[in-house]
């Protein structure tokens, strides 16, 4: 049995909750972040059921990232060697991401929006 592809705009509901605290993030105008501050907030909002797994997220982001959806790159070494830690991978939200979380979130409003249709008798 071959394996089940998803299509390509298709968010897995870590990946949604991925996008939306990017997003958040982004307003607060902190546009970038790293995988461990990302967990904790994923956490704190009750998205954590998705980490299932040992380096799920870091999958999940390195995924996103080949898709267009999130950008990365190191944090500068003097930042690290300042703060006294090793380099961390920075992440931020692409144009594509913010687009396809928009068409997940109108798709999922869709599916639960009460019909508008009347009946007459």
């Amino acid at each position: 049995m071959g394996s089940m592809r998803r299509r390509p705009d298709t968010l897995l509901p870590l990946e949604v909750a991925i996008l939306e605290v990017a997003v958040d993030l982004a307003r607060r105008r902190r546009a970038r972040f790293h995988g461990f501050d990302l967990a904790k907030r994923l956490r704190v909002e009750g998205s954590a059921r998705a980490l299932t797994a040992h380096g799920t997220l870091y999958k999940a982001l390195h995924r996103m990232e080949r898709a267009g959806w999130l950008k990365s790159q190191w944090e500068d070494a003097d930042e690290a060697v300042e703060a006294g830690r090793p380099r961390r991978r920075l992440y931020a939200i692409t144009p594509g991401g913010r687009a396809v979380l928009a068409r997940a979130s109108a798709d999922v409003q869709t599916r639960t929006r009460p019909s508008t249709r009347w009946t007459t008798v």
